[in-house]
């Protein structure tokens, strides 16, 4: 008779889910054992770490990823990455080991007592089977809760489960589909209404690249002419930053937001929450005689909204139908060109460091970027023209950078990956170094070393305080940390040599090391 470890590894190659992350401990070893030939697992030495990887490589494929995780102490280091997928929308199927099922209620070591509720409220479903017989419908579940709400999910299964025969033929050889289609009478209702707008904007979120709607999104913009921004916080980009209709990244704030969109009479936001703020800067949650009209497949993002209309709906459906129906009012132009970037006094301004990476790196090159506070400078310098070229922490929470540019990359072999991360931000993922080293991802990384938690000292100037400790973190050397990794290192002595550096290819991975003045995210 088949075990429940043969129909699970049987289930997990249908669906296509034989790349598996993790850092394995006792209670996953019996999962683990047996894997099919051609499945990879990826070793990461931290939890976070290895939800990070699974996470870029999520992002860049579109599909849902396996991570294997150690009990609840293995969970509880993968959750502060955990928010950040939760927000990306990433589809990854979380497995932990578990007790044997006579030791869990007696809290034996490593019992992950009361399990389902570990993870929550960030993950979209959680369980640990009531029986062996149960794991593998189980893990089905699993894997299409997270396809249907694309959003992690946990499993948690005793280890003593997974070498149960069982009687009969469990297959699981099902599919699940997922349609949200708007009907034909709300597509016209909100046709007439652009249609009517004297002056409408469009603001498009992260979910339009994600969705492979990048180009249609610029082909509606240019259509119907439409000022476009990228909604607050991104964490994709969904429109060429340096396109004549782009009106950047809205600010965080309400009343930052309500601001920028004065002079709108309708506001159409496309594959966004409305709206994901961070600093508190109260006021109108828009201009008055704004109306906004939000589309999305997120029914947590419609429901929780604080204004404006919701269709609950694929975006794509209603791009094609407004580029059919909607008569053209607009032309495409030609790209803006970058400023002259500024320069420092002491080291590199970041500015440089971006315009250097846009001059010397291809076109297609994805950037995972880790630095919150060269935000402004990002923006001016760089020149993103192709879709699925931009992801950075969805939730704000540090050690996505290091680890999410290993699984790009790992996930995208056909595009290059370069990862630009703060020093702050690199410490938290470091460890993500050593997997990039063992399994060779061709990858660079870009640190820059500026001493100090530059957003955290912008916050404290922001809230009124000024004088925190902790804010500063000198004294670091990446190149000598990534060589104890196994990755090559240099630091770069100045601009011509930063960008001879990024001229030249590396057989792997390779990290440069980049002394930069402190800028503020704006």
């Amino acid at each position: 008779m088949p075990t429940v470890r043969r129909i699970a590894h049987e289930f997990l190659d249908r669906r296509g889910l034989t790349t598996i992350f993790g850092n394995p401990g006792s209670n996953e070893l019996p999962f683990l054992a047996g894997l099919p030939e051609h499945f990879q697992y990826v070793l990461g030495l931290h939890e976070g770490a290895v939800v990070g990887m699974a996470d870029g490589y999520a992002q860049v494929t579109g599909r849902p990823v396996l991570v294997n995780l150690h009990a609840a102490a293995g969970s509880g280091n993968a959750m502060g990455a955990l928010t950040n997928a939760v927000y990306s929308r990433s589809p990854l199927v979380l497995t932990a080991g578990q007790q044997v099922r006579t030791a869990i209620g007696m809290e034996a070591m490593l019992a992950n007592v009361d399990a389902t509720q570990l993870m929550r409220p960030l993950v979209a479903w959680s369980g640990e089977p009531s029986c062996a017989e149960d794991v593998p419908r189980s893990l089905a579940q699993a894997v299409f809760e997270a396809e249907l709400h694309r959003r992690p999910t946990y499993l948690s299964v005793p280890y003593d489960d997974w070498a149960a025969e069982l009687a009969g033929s469990t297959i699981l050889d099902r599919e699940v589909h997922k349609g949200l289609v708007p009907s034909g009478a709300q597509l016209d209702a909100l046709v007439a209404s652009v249609a009517a707008a004297r002056n409408p904007a469009l603001v498009l979120g992260g979910d339009i690249d994600a969705a492979g709607l990048f180009d249609r999104a610029v082909a509606l913009a240019e259509h119907l002419g439409l000022p476009t921004w990228v909604a607050p916080s991104p964490h994709r980009l969904p429109f060429p930053n340096r396109h004549p209709l782009f009106r950047g990244v809205l600010p965080a704030g309400i009343a930052s937001v309500s601001a920028a969109l004065t002079g709108h009479d309708l506001v159409l936001v496309l594959g966004a929450p409305v709206f994901r703020y961070h600093q508190h800067v109260p006021g109108a949650y828009l201009p008055e005689g704004t109306r906004l009209i939000q589309v999305t497949d997120d029914f947590g993002a419609a429901a929780r909204a604080p204004m404006g209309e919701a269709l609950v709906a694929d975006p794509a459906p209603v791009i094609e139908a407004l580029l059919a129906e909607v008569p053209a009012r607009g032309t495409p132009g030609d790209h803006v060109e970058n400023p002259e970037p500024r320069t420092g006094d002491t080291a590199l301004h970041p500015e440089q460091v971006f315009a250097a990476l846009r001059d010397t790196q291809a076109a297609d090159t994805r950037y995972v970027v880790e630095s919150t506070s060269t935000n402004s400078a990002w923006w001016r310098q760089m020149d993103l023209r192709r879709e699925g070229s931009y992801f950075f922490p969805a939730a704000g929470g540090l050690g996505f950078g290091l680890p999410a540019a290993v699984g790009v990359a790992m996930g995208s072999p056909d595009r290059p990956v370069v990862g630009v991360i703060g020093d702050g931000s690199a410490n938290y993922g470091i460890t993500a170094l050593w997997t990039a080293a063992h399994y060779r991802v061709p990858v660079t990384f870009v640190i820059l070393r500026n001493g100090v938690y530059g957003a955290l000292q912008w916050f404290g100037k922001l809230l009124g305080t000024p004088d925190v400790p902790g804010t500063e973190i000198p004294g670091m050397d990446f190149t000598a940390i990534a060589a104890g990794y196994g990755v090559e290192a240099t630091a770069a002595r100045d601009e011509d040599d930063l960008r001879a550096q990024l001229k030249a290819t590396a057989d792997g991975p390779r990290l440069i090391q980049v002394d930069t003045e402190t800028t503020t995210p704006e």
